[in-house]
Order: C-alpha cells, then structure tokens, then sequence
C-alpha cells in the first residue's frame, strides 16, 4: 500500500490520455488516478519546487543595434549602450555584465563617474539613471526624467558631483549626482547667445570644461555657434558663429586652443583669445578640383584632439570622406603629424573613444589605443605602433559573422574534448594582431567552484558551424568548420537559388553530435545531411554521396472520358523496375515537360581531396526533386555512433540510413509507418454514383498489374472475417504483415530510392468530421502502385467491400513471388509515367509504399478518450478528423534500447518515431552486434511496433530505468580512423551500451519511456506499453522545446512554451515543480534557438547578435555571484601632475572654484519641479542581493582606504621622529655654538 501511495502522489490533474492497448491513465479532468500497471513502480523522487529558481545569467556577443560607448581610465572598463535600452559592461576576459533599462527606451549616451563605481546613462525618453557598479549585478540608484525638454548631451567632469544636462532648446541644466535633484542654475539658450540674433542656435551638442579654468564651460550649439560661459560671473566670455553646424569640439590640453568638426568635412581650429575666425581650417579628405573647387565631403561626426610627450599631436576623427566615390566603406582617420592614415572598416561606425594614460583634461594625454564602436563590430586599434595594428578581441564579438540559424547547447562534456578542439582551431586563427595585452582589463574574475566543460554549437546562414568554450559563465570560440566545401559552389541560374530565390543555400537547419564518439551531423536547408567524423590527422578522402527520393504529392486527376480504356496500372511489360542510381541521373537532368527530376539541389565534389585535421565529411545524403517538385525540408534528425545509423524525416515520410555500410535501409512514407495499427480513421467522402463501373475499371487495373498473380489475389473473404477488433489481433496482423515497414538491405554503396506512392483526389474534399464513433467499422484498405501523392486511409462502400475482401492478403509473405513476369522483385515502385486512376464520382483510392503488397487494418472502436486524441494539427481547430491535415511530419526520432513488442522479454535496438499528429511509432531494429558481420551484413527492419497518441506534435522521447534514473543511449567510443594502424592492436569498434536497470537479476523489469508533445507529457512503463502518468501541460498554448535534463542528481522534463512559460516536471510522476513566466515568444528566432542542456541550464538567442544564458537551478541562482565577475575594484586615483613648485604646493590649479557654492541650493535655489521628477532606484529581491553585494564592495573599499590610512599615518609618524631627531640635532649644535662664542668680542669673529 505504501508504494501505491507513492505512485499515487506523483499523478497529476489531468484528462485522460489515449492509447491503443493500454487502459486509461486517469479520470475526469482534477482527479488524479493512476492506471493499473503490471507492477509496482518505486521510484523515490528527490527533486522539489525549492530546487527551482529561474534568472539570467549571463549574456554573449555584440550588442545589438549599439548607440553609445564610455570607457573608464582608471578602472579600465567600456560600457557599450543600446537601442533597446541595454547597456553592456566589458572588462578583462570573464567580466563581462550585461543590464537592462525597465523602459526599453534607447540609451544616447554614458557617463562614467570616475573610479567611483557608478555610470549615467542618458536615454531616448529624456530619462537619466544612475546605476551602481560596486556589485557584481549592477542597480539602478536614481532616475531623474524630463518633463518639458529632450536631452541631447551630458557632461560630467572628472572628480565632480555636478553633471551638466544640454537639452534640444538649447538650455544647459546642471544635476547633482549624489541626490540626483536638478539644481537652480540654469544657463538659457537667449542669454547665452547675443540679444541680435534673430534665429534659434539649436540644441546643445557639446559640453566641456575649459582645461585652463573648470569654471569656464563651452557650449556647442548644432546651428555653429559656439559659446563660452562663466559660471561665476553668469556671463558669455566670447562667441563664436560659424557657417557649418557643429558636430563636436576637442580641446587641446593646455587650454589654449580648441578644435571643432563641421557638416561640410572641414575641421576648423580655434583660438579662444581670438575668436572672429579659425585660424586653421583643414579638409583632410577634400581634394581640389580641376576647376579650383574642393570635393564636396560628408560631414566629419566626431574629433578628438590629444597630446603626446615624445611626438606630434593625434588628430582622429569619423567620417569626412568625399560624396564622388562611390560604394567606398566606412573609415577611421588617424592624423599624426603629417601622416594620415585611414583605417576602412566593415560596418558604419557608431561611436570611437581614445584611451588614454590620465584621466586629467589638462595633462598632456599620451594616447595608446582608440576604442571604435561598429554597428556589428567592436574594434580596438593600437596606436602605439606606426602601422596601428588591432587588438585581437578577446569577447565572442563575432557569434553573428554570418546569421545563427540554430543553436546546441551541451553541458558536462567529456573532458578532453575542449582542448583538443581548441588545439586543432588555433591553428586556423587570424595573424596581425597587435603583440601588447588587451588594454580594457578592468575588474576582477575567479574561476567558481561550480564549473564544468560546456560547449554550446552554433549553425549559421552560411553553412559554417562554430564550437564555443561556454565553460564558467565565458564564451570562447574553440573550433569553425564549414559545411560549404563539401559541395561545388552553385552557379549562376543553378542550385536552390535559383529555384527557390535561397540566397543561403547552405544554410545550417539542425545539428546533432555525438561528444563520446565524436560523430557530427549537420541538417542544411536545401534538404541534405553532412555525417562528420573527426580526426587529428589529415587526409585524402572522398565523401560518399547518397541520394534520397522521399517524396509524397497529389496525383494528377483525368476524367472517365480521357481515360476509358486506360487500366490504373501500368502493363507487365511497360515498364520494369530499376534501382534509381543503376542508371545515374546526372545534375541537372529533367522530365520530358521540362521539370526537374532526380536531382538534389547540391553538387558534392567529386574529387579526392585533402581536408585538415579537425571534423572531416564521410557522407552526404541528399533529397532529390520528384517531378519538378523540390524536396521538402528535413525535420527530425537522429544518429547513433553505437548502432551506426542515422535516421531523418520530414512532411514526407522517414529514411535510416546505415552510415557504416553507406546504404538506405529504409525510405517510408509516414502514413505507411502504421501499417496495421493506424489509430486514425481517415475518411473521405465522395458519391455514390458509379461504384460498381470504379470497382470493375479498378479491378481490371488490378488484375492487368498482377497478371502473374491471379490465383494469389482470388482469395477467400475468410481472410476478414478471420480478424477481430481486439487490440491482440490487431498486434499479430501487424506483426504479420510486411507493408507496416518496407525492409530492404541494400549491399553495395550506392544511392537507394523508395518512392512513395500516394495518392487523393483534392477536388473531392471531405466534410468536416466532428467526431469518430464505433458505428464507423468499415474496413480500411490499401492500394498499392507506382503513383505519388498525398494519401488517406478511407471508408469503403459497401458494395466494394466484398470485391477488394478478395484482394486482401494476396502478398502477405516477405518471399512472396515477383510483382511482373520475368522481373526481379525488388522493394520500391518502379520510374514509370504516371497514369490516370479514375475520374470524378468515384471513391478516392489510398495509394502507398511497395506495389507488391496490401493490407487490410480493422478500425478501433473509438471512445471518448480516443476522439480528445483524434484531433487536427491545427491548433485553432476542434475537428477531430485528420481529412484536412494533407502531410503528417515526423517531427522527433530516437534510437535506443527498448521492447519492439509487449512479449519481448529483452531489449533490442529500436527507432522510436513521433509525428505532427501526436502519434508515436517504436520500430524494431536487427542490427549484427560483431565487428565483421557489422561491416558486411546488412542491418534489418522489424514491423512497426507499439503505437501511442498524444495532443500535439510529438517533442521529444527520454528512458528511465526502474529507478528513475536516466538512460544514455549507447555509443561508440571515439578512435581515430586516420591514425597509423598498430598491427599488434587491430582497430575494432568498442561499444558502450547502457542496460534498462544496473542489475542483470532485473534486467527483464523493463524500463520507462517518457514522450513530450506540445500539450501533453506521457510516461509508458515497457513492454507493457501501459500509460503510468500524464499530465496535460496547457491548453491554451502549446510547447516549443521539452529536453529531459539532469539537475541535482537527478532528473525533470523541462518544457518552454509559447506564452513564454518555462516550466519544470518530476519524472516519473510528471509533477508540476517550476511555472515561471519569464519570455513571450516575440519573435521565431527565439523559438528556434532555445534550447536546455543538463545542470540548469538553457539559452536562446535574444538578438541577431547575442546568445543569452539562463538557470532554472536554485543552487546556480545562490552561488551566481560567486561565478560573474567583479566590475569596481579598489585602485587609488593617480595624483595630478606637478606643474611648478607652487602649483604643487598649494594644491594644483589656481582656478579651481567650488561648485557646491555655485550650485548648491543656498545660491542657486531649487529648480522647478514641473520640469524634471525624480525616481528612486527599484527595490526587491534582487535589490537586497545587489544591495547586500555593495555593502560588501563598499567594506572592501572601507578596508582598502583603512590600511592605506594605516600605511600614510606610519610614513608620517617616521617623518615626524626624524624630524624631532634633526630638531635636536640642530638645538645641540646650536647650543654649543653659542657657548663656544659666548664670551667672544665682536672683533674676534
């Protein structure tokens, strides 16, 4: 009674689930009951809800769609802004922190506070932030937000609490940092400029400190006009009215001149003691003309003017190039003396910041590197060395060199395979980098104590597939193949471009691999499938080219009155059955009416060639045209390095192939997958007129196909009635018949193609069914020929029944006699033309795979719980038929050890199937278990066996062990097929397999299957195939990935919906543990990248340009500030330079003024309160934690500045005992001086 208890608690509310032979697994929705099992389950599950906590992690790549960047001197960190009101703070390799604003709005610019650990931020909705970096997750302290005027610029000068605020009508605010309340002084656009001038200056585009006096402030107004305003005296110092608008001003650090950048291309260089004219004016790229003229240029966006000890000047500035030539990039000139160096990049150039040595105005600058923000680009140029070399960049900057398509995310890898990887890819590494060490090397990063090898595998647009270290919370690009050279470039007019207007046909789909044995396999866009082995050593090889014809489209349909005397079947003798590559069709080839056929959309080389060590192509599959018909996307994808098989399926039907032998074992459509155990009535309606005309033209098409057959086919109608409706019978004709899996073992290695032959009649639709009931006991046939197109199993009239009773079971044996007199049999349809079956008013045939066989199924009385089950692919759809599904996919495939059959008593290799209809598929395998028979013995394909259903497209299968523990597929252990053969160890392949329970006495107890689909998660106890838990997941949604992931131990099924919901279920018992709703599905690009990996973990690609991490692990969640790095660290600010004795002295510069004085409340007063509002930080959770976390930073600081204080109080307890000593020294010395000189008369001196 305890374990029935236990059993009991793990079910969940839920409606019933249906399966074909297996009882029901509960009652009506919210009673939990469990179905009776054949035995006891005892599975002790340890994972609760408080081992659930979900957040973000960490964030990769460039940041999208960048609009501003700040740079810290002295704690040497960058901070990169965003359109979407991100802000992204980089430093040393493992610093890296990414912050969000709640409004989304844009950032136009930031401001770093110094070495005190804070930034502003400027955003689109005229909102200022301070965020607090002293904390590994940094929070914003205060908002200030504009009411009446738009902020256009900011200033913050160095070791001030003063931020200057310029806004579009051209007014400059001050704000107090510490408070972050606007203070009284307010510098007005009308008083800054002349009282004569007649037009508007424009908004504020530059604020800065005068380098001679801090209370000298210039203003840059984008009109030209460039004004010089006394804070003290509240007066303009001098003017300045210029014809072209101002895009920024630099200072020269002494102070005594200043230069602007204009609209025209110009720079113009200015004198503040002379201000009627520039005295210089320069248009580094304005060539003159033949005619005297200079090159109209656009407009230079940013200067910067700064010093060097020991050469000339650097001038560097965006833009300025001349509008005449076109196409030309975007470029960065460096002017150094009488040097101009232009620097061309790839993308426009958003932002650029020189790095200098001080953070003073007013020191000579010593510039060493130059920081350029690109739209999709983040580039550092050295420019201590003449050639200005870059910086190699040590961030995965370039996750979206070509557009990621798909992403794979694996977790706890075997540990040796990142560094041979990372081996093996820095040999293929860019050279020309600058040799000094990466100059943004701010904060502080520890390897955690929770770390472990994770490698996350991107695909991209361009083929080319990229291995990333994502161990630690980094991303460190280990390895790049590139999927395009194994095929010919597509010409001009040819390939999938030209088809079907692909600009990427190579364009990564789908990855799976295989880290154990090392095995990889890449699904492409244009239907093909790369199989890759890896190896340390390089090679001549020629990859193996396999062609698939797995194709399913509607018959052409020709009136009685074209076709009277044609039979639905073609002559004996018109035309034979060939293997498809016995007779190559070469690329390119095409029917008699022009349309392409037999052609893949890719060449492979067919050359030897010599590849690189690293992953090496083995096999190519590829999925031909039919008829002028391109093939239909791959969907599923499965590989098994221990039973040497690959399996694919898409809309069409499903292949295995055998990548040892380089065969295709099996090529089926998905409707012929079911063979006997179809759990779907599919019906189509037609008239009734003419039924016996259609039997007796079809029967003559029959008989005329199989001429040598007759006696076969005049069965008796015993063979129906011989069948029952229990689930017993239905199992052994299934287990009979041989047309529920087309077998076939191919020997040589050559292309192998099954053509499906499916057909229906599309201008005779059915009408919508609203349920299935018993009543409907019609039963359901095959025909079978050489015609393609989409097919439904159908009701037959009653009068045909008798007739096409006698056809049943005419071919039910695997040896059974040749289809044609005097022609091989052989297991696909043959290449003939296609021909008329019938006309209208005639009942639509179901056409299928092989045209040796038929088969008949009877229907299953459907209940109440089988119609919920028997619903339409379309969400938005309540009708339960199936009839207006044209193509059921198969969306997921898994090989493992399993029971093909309820009487198994061990398990056998098996190929689980799921479809877009929720219907699950197990097929037996026979696959030779010794080395040699495994190379030349071909591996066999049972019937299919156990069928299921579930709501929704099937996601994904995992198996459990009567413990609960999960089951790994087997696998081979990894050996390199291009290493030196050891004639005393001969290279044979070592398998790993893993048994259904560790105990070999309860090795027959079976195992458990748990099958994921969008709405409904089920776990099936085998053999038995009985439905222990189920547990609807939503309803009003439906799931986008589900992964069965191990955390704590242990194991839960991780589903991530529609609606953005991340949720968590216990295994076995599906007990809901995690609902957070965390990420609306706002865009495809999320719904194909997300995916979760073992540990708590998960990613998704949250812009064209960066990969975001997640945890669902509460233990991630408690030590996550122990793993990020740590933005502020403690350094002491350098001292400003002396500049002369008293200068020094007396404390630097003679014109420092107080600001507190001038600003303060007590002389300015207090601003208006309609003009700006100010907002506290946000608190919370995670406010407490940050908060916590600064309170740490700030004792550290504390700390810092104690021993440092310790340190100056020991140094000044030294100088003050020696100079009590010297004071001694001197009152002794003078002492006997004056006794010795005491008693001298003045002449004696």
């Amino acid at each position: 009674m305890k374990k029935f208890r236990k059993v009991l608690d793990g079910l969940t509310t839920s409606s019933p689930g249906g399966t074909m032979g297996s009882p029901s697994c509960g009652s009506a929705a919210g009673t939990p009951t469990a179905a009776p099992t054949p035995k006891d389950i005892d599975v002790q599950e340890t994972l609760v809800s408080e081992n659930f906590q979900l957040c973000k992690t960490v964030r990769h790549g460039f940041t999208y769609q960048p609009t501003a960047l700040a740079f810290d001197p002295v704690q040497k960190i960058l901070a990169i802004g965003s359109r979407s009101g991100g802000v992204r703070i980089l430093g040393r390799p493992g610093v890296d922190c990414y912050c969000q604003h709640e409004s989304g709005a844009a950032v136009l610019q930031l401001q770093f506070l110094i070495n005190e650990g804070a930034l502003v931020t400027a955003c689109a909705d005229d909102t200022l932030h301070l965020w607090n970096l002293r904390q590994r997750r940094p929070a914003v302290l205060h908002s200030l937000k504009f009411n009446r005027e738009r902020i256009t610029f900011c200033h913050l000068p160095f070791q001030s609490k003063w931020l200057y605020v310029g806004t579009e009508r051209g007014n400059t605010h001050i704000v107090n940092i510490e408070s972050f309340i606007l203070s009284g002084y307010v510098i007005m656009w009308n008083k800054a400029i002349e009282l004569s001038t007649k037009t508007h200056p424009g908004p504020v585009v530059h604020l800065s400190d005068s380098p001679k006096d801090e209370g000298k402030l210039l203003i840059g107004f984008e009109g030209g006009t460039i004004v010089q305003w006394d804070l003290r005296a509240k007066k303009a110092d001098f003017r300045i009215y210029y014809d072209e608008a101002i895009h920024s001003v630099s200072w020269h650090h002494e102070g005594k001149q200043f230069m602007c950048s204009h609209s025209d291309g110009s720079l113009t260089l200015w004198n503040p003691r002379n201000t009627t004219k520039p005295f210089q004016v320069t248009f580094p790229h304005g060539k003159i003309q033949k005619d005297g003229r200079k090159e109209s240029c656009k407009p230079i966006l940013k200067v910067e003017y700064k010093t060097s000890r020991n050469s000339e000047p650097f001038v560097i500035f965006s833009g300025g190039l001349s509008y005449d030539k076109a196409g030309r990039r975007p470029a960065l000139t460096i002017m150094h003396g009488k040097a101009i160096t232009v620097l061309e990049m790839d993308y426009p150039i958003v932002e650029f910041m020189v790095l200098c040595d001080t953070p003073y105005i007013n020191e000579i600058q010593e510039p060493y590197a130059v920081v350029v923000l690109l739209e999709k680009d983040l580039i550092v140029v050295d420019l201590t060395q003449s050639n200005f070399p870059v910086f190699e960049n040590p961030y995965p900057m370039d996750i979206h060199e070509s557009p990621v398509t798909c992403t794979a995310y694996f977790a706890d890898c075997p540990p040796d395979i990142i560094p041979i990887l990372y081996s093996i890819g820095a040999k293929h590494k860019k050279t020309g980098y600058s040799q000094k060490e990466w100059p943004i090397a701010g904060g502080t990063w520890t390897l955690g104590s929770h770390t472990y090898p994770e490698i996350i595998i991107t695909g991209h647009a361009d083929g080319s597939i990229k291995f990333w270290d994502a161990s630690a919370f980094t991303l460190q690009m280990l390895y790049k193949l590139k999927t395009s050279k194994v095929f010919e470039k597509p010409k001009l007019g040819e390939g999938r471009g030209a088809d079907l207007g692909e600009e990427d046909p190579f364009a990564v789909q789908m990855v799976s691999w295989c880290p154990h044995s090392r095995i990889f396999c890449v699904v492409g866009i244009s239907a093909h499938i790369i199989l890759y082995r890896f190896s340390k050593y390089d090679a001549n090889t020629q990859t193996v080219s396999l062609e698939v014809r797995l194709q399913c489209e509607p018959e052409d349909i020709i009136t009685p009155s074209e076709n009277e005397n044609n039979p639905c079947f073609s002559e004996p003798g018109s035309h034979s059955p060939q293997p498809h590559h016995q007779n190559p069709v070469s690329p390119g080839s095409r029917t008699p009416d022009g349309a392409k056929d037999s052609t893949p959309f890719l060449k492979v080389k067919d050359k030897m060639v010599r590849v690189p060590p690293g992953y090496q192509s083995d096999l190519v599959i590829q999925l031909l045209w039919v008829d002028g018909e391109p093939p239909q996307q791959i969907t599923s994808l499965d590989i098994n390095s221990a039973y040497g098989l690959l399996a694919f399926g898409n809309c069409n039907g499903l292949a295995v192939v055998d990548y040892i032998q380089k065969t295709v074992i099996l090529c089926i459509s998905t409707v012929d997958l079911y063979g006997a155990t179809d759990p779907y009535q599919r019906l189509t309606r037609s008239p009734r007129r003419n039924r016996q005309s259609t039997s007796e033209h079809c029967m003559r098409g029959l008989s005329n196909f199989y001429s040598d057959s007759k006696k076969r086919i005049r069965t008796s109608y015993q063979s129906l009635t011989e069948l029952t409706d229990n689930q017993q019978s239905i199992d052994m004709e299934r287990s009979k018949s041989p047309t529920s899996v087309c077998v076939c073992s191919v020997g040589s290695p050559v292309s192998v193609h099954y053509p499906t032959s499916l057909h229906n009649d599309p201008r005779i639709l059915p009408e919508p069914v609203a349920s299935l009931r018993a009543s409907h006991c019609s039963p359901v046939f095959y025909l079978l020929d050489n015609v393609k197109g989409p097919g439904r199993k159908l009701s037959l009239p009653t009068d045909l029944k008798t007739d096409l009773d006698h056809v049943n079971g005419h071919c039910t044996s695997p040896t059974s006699q040749p289809c044609s007199a005097g022609k091989p049999r052989i297991p696909m349809g043959p290449e003939g033309p296609r021909l008329t079956r019938r006309g209208p008013g005639r009942p639509p045939f179901r056409k299928a795979q092989s045209a040796a066989c038929m088969e008949i199924s009877l229907p299953v009385s459907h209940t109440e719980e089988s119609r919920e089950n028997s619903f339409s692919r379309s969400r938005s759809s309540s009708v339960s038929s199936i009839d207006r599904d044209t193509k059921e996919a198969i969306t997921t495939l898994q090989f493992g050890e399993s029971y093909g059959r309820k009487s198994d008593a061990l398990p056998t290799p098996c190929l689980w199937v799921g479809t877009s209809l929720g219907v699950v598929i197990l097929i037996p395998l026979s696959i030779p278990m010794d080395h040699e028979e495994r190379l030349e013995d071909p591996v066999t394909v049972g019937p299919s066996g156990a069928v299921q259903m579930l709501k929704g497209s099937v996601l994904r299968f995992a198996f459990l062990d009567c413990n609960g523990a999960l089951i790994q597929s087997p696998y081979e252990i990894w050996r390199d097929q291009n290493a030196p053969e050891d004639p005393d160890r001969p290279r044979r392949r070592k398998l790993v397999h893993f048994s259904p329970s560790s105990s070999q006495d309860a090795f027959g107890e079976g195992h458990l299957t748990v099958v994921c689909s969008e709405r409904q998660a089920k776990v099936f106890l085998m053999p038995s195939q009985s439905c222990l838990f189920v547990h609807n997941i939503t309803e009003s949604s439906f799931v986008l990935r589900a992964d069965v992931v191990s955390l704590c131990n242990s194991v839960c099924l991780a589903c991530f919906c529609a609606n953005g919901h991340v949720m968590t279920l216990s295994l076995p018992s599906l007990r809901p543990l995690m609902d957070v709703n965390y990420l609306p599905l706002t865009d495809m690009r999320i719904a194909r990248t997300f995916c979760f990996t073992n540990e708590g973990q998960a990613l998704y690609l949250s812009s064209p340009t960066e990969i975001q991490r997640i945890t669902y692990s509460q233990e991630m969640c408690d030590n996550l500030q122990e793993m990020l790095g740590e933005l502020f660290t403690p350094i002491e600010t350098p001292e400003a330079q002396n500049r002369g004795f008293l200068k020094g002295f007396f404390g630097g510069n003679a014109h420092t003024f107080d600001r507190e004085e001038l600003f303060g409340e007590a002389a300015a007063g207090k601003a208006s309160r309609s003009l700006a509002q100010h907002i506290p930080g946000q608190g919370g959770v995670e406010g407490m934690k940050v908060a916590a976390s600064g309170v740490v930073g700030d004792l550290a600081r504390a700390r810092v500045a104690l021993d440092e204080r310790g340190q100056r109080l020991g140094e000044l307890e030294e100088r003050t005992t020696l100079m009590m000593t010297s004071a001694e020294t001197f009152s002794k010395h003078a002492h006997e001086l004056m006794l010795k000189c005491k008693d001298k008369k003045w002449y004696q001196f």
